[in-house]
Formats: structure tokens, sequence, C-alpha cells
């Protein structure tokens, strides 16, 4: 068992959720980036960047999501290249399989590629969104098996396995939790914190300045 799947303590209830993009925010305003759900087991989460100065963009997201497709192919590059390689912010991914069923298998194989290698997974991700059109609940174990032998250097197929294999559903059951708790209904929903407090969510594929805003920038 994996460092991850025994940090998967915030209740295992799941919730299905329908819907890419919610309008209006919320959150727990005031909360420190420790005390806030969203920062909840932190450290074990996909990061880009350093969070060790609590300026955070938290983002569940949904590898089956279109709405998250065009977060991930309009937005991130700029939150990469403006906040996250000029040190202003960090950008933590949250797994969060709500929208079509394909999305849960890729969602655990993501975790499994993650355990192995941090940058399997985000080559992984990428892939997802890139080809997202091409997946089902049919063939996402097999493409993402391909796609890992070829182009990382996962050993792809235990990293799959281990994911169809439900050695990976306590993480992804705790984003699950952490979403329910939070009242997420769409993705992307993402999470903004400066200098360790909550500032604001960010609801939908909005674009870098609405996030750069959200961050005082």
């Amino acid at each position: 068992m994996d460092r991850r799947t025994l940090l998967a303590t915030a209740g295992t209830g799941v919730v299905a959720l329908a819907g890419c993009t919610s309008l209006d925010g919320g959150g727990s305003g005031g909360q420190s980036l420790s005390e806030h759900p969203a920062g909840r087991a932190l450290a074990d989460q996909p990061t880009l960047g350093d969070t060790a100065g609590g300026t955070a963009i938290v983002a569940f997201e949904d590898p089956s999501c279109t709405q998250c497709r065009r977060f991930e192919q309009n937005t991130l590059p700029q939150i990469r290249s403006k906040l996250v390689a000029q040190e202003k912010a960090a950008f933590v991914y949250r797994g969060l399989p709500i929208i079509y069923e394909w999305g849960k298998p890729a969602t655990r194989i993501l975790e499994s590629a993650y355990d192995a290698s941090a940058d399997a997974f985000w080559a992984l991700k990428s892939h997802y969104y890139d080809e997202q059109d091409a997946f089902s609940t049919d063939n996402v174990a097999d493409c993402s098996r391909t796609f890992l032998a070829e182009e990382t250097s996962v050993d792809a197929e235990p990293a799959v396995s281990a994911a169809q294999n439900g050695e990976y559903d306590p993480p992804v059951e705790t984003d699950l939790a952490v979403g329910e708790e939070l009242g997420i209904d769409g993705t992307p929903t993402c999470y903004l914190f400066r200098d360790g407090e909550f500032q604001t969510t960010v609801n939908g594929p909005q674009g870098y300045d609405v996030f750069a805003a959200g961050l005082g920038y």
C-alpha cells in the first residue's frame, strides 16, 4: 500500500454530482490553508511549485470534464508560466471524478501514476485532456497502459493493475469526501489562498486574469 492510501482518513463517502460548471463561489471564508478542507493532506497531492508560503490554487478537476479541458488547455499554461514559474503561487491538483464514468478509473490510474512518478502523472493528465473524446470506461485502462508504457518511464502494467485492483480507491474517496464537504457540484472548482489565508473560490474554466485578481496580483 502506498503513502497516499494510508492518508485516507477523512471519510469514504462518495457523492454523485453532475455538471461541469458552477456559476457562484463559496468556501470557508477566513480559514487558513492548513484548516480549510481543500488543504487537507495537501503535501500528498500532485503539486507544481511550493506550497510552503501558503499561496496556492487548489483545483478540483475531473479528467472527463470538458470544462476542465478548457481550463487545462487555456488557463493552466499561464498559471504555470506567470505564477508557478515565478514562485508567486503553487498549483495543486485534486481529482474529483463526478462527470462521466470513465473519469473514475482514470482518476485512480492518475493516483497510481503519481505514486510511481510525478512526471508521469502530469503527462498522463495532459493526455487525458488532449485526447478526451477518445476515452470511455471500456478503453481507458488499455489506453492509459499504452501511454504510460510508450511515453513515460513508469512500469505501466503494475501501475494500471494496482488502480484496477482498488489500491488507489482510498485517496480518490478522500478527495470525493472533501468535495462533498465543500459542496462542490461542478468542475473545475478552484480554491485560492494567499499567504496561507483563503481568498475566494473560482468556478468553471475562468481565464488567467480571474486567478491573478483573486490572489491579489
